[in-house]
C-alpha cells in the first residue's frame, strides 16, 4: 500500500481510497452491492485487471467485502459498515462539484442514470425541507426513476410502478441544476429545459430555488 509517511487523517484516508478508481468503486457500491460484471458495466473505462486489483486492495483495507448473492455461489461485492461511512464525504464532494456539473457533459463523457441515485438526494437533502411526502418521476433516460421525498430525506430509485404525483422530463444536467438550486424551475420551464406532467406544485416544493 502506498504511504505518504504522514501521521494525518487525510493522508491515512488517501492511502486507502485515494488511488484512481477507488472512490468510483465505492460510489457504485453505495448505490447497491454489485457483482463483478455489474461493476465493469457501471465503471466505463476501467480495465478488468485494474478493477480486480482495486477490489483486492479495498477488501484488504476493510472497505469492501465479498459475499454470496442470494441463492447459489454467485459472489457480489458490498461495502463493510466502515466502508459505508464514506457516504457522507462522497456526498460532500458531489455537492462541491455543482459548478462543474451544471456546465453539462464534455464530448465523449460516459453517463449512467444510476449515478444520480447519490447525486440528487445529496444535493436536495441540505437545501430542501419536506413538509409532506411526494413521489416524482424523473424521465432522464432508461429506466425512469422515482424521487421519493419524505420528512426524513430524499431517495432516488428505479420506478417500481407506484403512482407518481408528477413526472419531470429533462436532460440530467438540468435536473442536477434544479436539485442544486443553480436555477429556478420557473426559468427552466420558460426556457423549455424541463417538461412536467402532473402536479407542478409538488415539483416546485421539491425543487425549491
Amino acid at each position: 500500500m502506498r504511504s505518504y509517511g504522514q501521521y494525518c487523517g487525510l493522508a491515512r484516508s488517501l492511502e486507502v481510497v485515494g488511488d484512481r478508481w477507488n472512490l468510483l468503486i465505492v460510489r457504485q457500491l453505495l448505490i447497491a452491492p454489485a457483482r463483478y460484471r455489474d461493476l465493469i458495466d457501471g465503471l466505463p473505462g476501467i480495465a478488468t485487471n485494474l478493477l480486480a486489483d482495486r477490489l483486492r486492495d479495498l477488501e484488504a483495507s476493510g472497505v469492501v467485502e465479498r459475499r454470496l448473492a442470494g441463492e447459489g455461489n454467485v459472489v457480489e461485492y458490498a461495502l463493510t459498515p466502515w466502508g459505508a461511512e464514506l457516504r457522507q464525504p462522497i456526498e460532500s464532494l458531489i455537492r462541491w462539484s455543482t459548478p462543474l456539473m451544471v456546465r453539462g457533459p464534455a464530448d465523449g463523457d460516459a453517463f449512467r442514470p444510476a449515478w444520480l441515485a447519490l447525486a440528487i438526494p445529496a444535493l436536495l437533502d441540505t437545501r430542501v425541507k419536506v413538509r409532506s411526502a411526494a413521489t416524482i418521476g424523473l424521465d432522464i433516460g432508461d429506466p425512469t426513476f422515482q424521487l421519493r421525498a419524505t420528512r426524513s430525506g430524499f431517495e432516488l430509485s428505479p420506478h417500481d410502478g407506484r403512482e407518481l404525483d408528477a413526472t419531470v422530463r429533462a436532460d440530467p444536467a438540468y435536473v442536477l441544476g434544479l436539485a442544486a438550486g443553480a436555477f429556478t424551475l420557473s426559468d427552466a420551464l420558460a426556457l423549455g429545459l424541463v417538461e412536467i406532467d402532473g402536479d407542478k406544485s409538488v415539483v416546485r416544493t421539491v425543487f425549491a430555488a
